[in-house]
């Protein structure tokens, strides 16, 4: 489940409350490895006219009858699709961890070229999926930004893990539209195992991937290649998010999500 919310490029001073100050979008998708593909919908509206909210003291984001909410030391996501209906609650268990330079997170050489962002890594997580129940484990991100992407980007690879052992992995580079790394964190590599072939759109992912961080190094193997997100008809771009396993010297040491955007287009931020 990912909410987005963007303030359109072009402002207007009409006083109007039909002009569009913030925009909100949201995906939400489930892994199916029965169909062996995402199912996955989209939503967008303008802010305001109790069709969609967002608020800015704690975190709590609305669109219709999608929602993410934070209730005192626990998230509440309602998602009601057209294949599939998610009921969760997230349980918090320590403070954020604030990634980069204490929340601080580079994404480029300039310095505008950042964002804040903190992970909520090993959140419990319990429920109902499509009436099911679950219970198990989840991460959460809060990012945000006034600039992000680099000119010369084209896109990004970012993975998030919670490993077995209690402790977590965030990792991400930025690559040039000229290919090859615009910006990483120091430490960072991405290595490219395996490509799969999109059979929609002809786009070609590294669904496979070894990660390097200092002294930690990862095979991230996906749970189904085909996780790709047509968004067009929201953030107008089309991307790979899924779930992957995480090996090291050949035994599964956790779970998470790949990220893979600029692979069709170059992405704009």
């Amino acid at each position: 489940v990912t909410f987005f919310r963007a303030r359109p490029q072009e402002q207007s001073d009409n006083p109007s409350s039909f002009n569009p100050r913030q925009v909100l979008l949201a995906h939400a998708a489930i892994a199916d490895p029965k169909r062996g593909r995402l199912i996955h919908e989209e939503r967008a509206a303008r802010a305001g006219f109790t069709l969609a909210h967002a608020e800015t003291e704690r975190t709590g984001v609305w669109i219709d009858d999608w929602r993410l909410v934070l209730e005192g030391d626990k998230y509440h996501s309602q998602i009601a699709a057209r294949e599939f209906d998610l009921d969760l609650t997230f349980f918090t268990s320590d403070r954020p961890l604030l990634q980069g330079e204490a929340g601080f997170s580079r994404k480029g050489h300039r310095p505008e070229e950042a964002s804040y962002y903190y992970s909520r890594p090993h959140l419990h997580v319990v429920g109902s999926v499509n009436g099911r129940q679950i219970d198990g484990a989840a991460w959460l991100d809060h990012e945000w930004s006034s600039a992000y992407l680099a000119p010369e980007a084209a896109g990004w690879d970012w993975t998030g893990i919670n490993l077995f052992d209690g402790g977590s992995l965030t990792a991400f580079r930025m690559r040039g539209k000229k290919g090859g790394v615009h910006y990483a964190p120091p430490g960072v590599t991405f290595e490219p195992i395996r490509l799969w072939k999109s059979p929609r759109t002809g786009v070609e992912y590294p669904v496979s991937m070894k990660v390097k961080k200092g002294n930690i190094q990862l095979l991230l193997e996906p749970l189904m290649d085909d996780q790709e997100l047509d968004a067009r008809a929201s953030t107008g771009t089309i991307y790979w998010e899924g779930a992957v396993r995480a090996f090291a010297g050949g035994n599964e040491v956790g779970r998470g999500y790949l990220e893979l955007t600029g692979y069709w287009k170059p992405m704009t931020l």
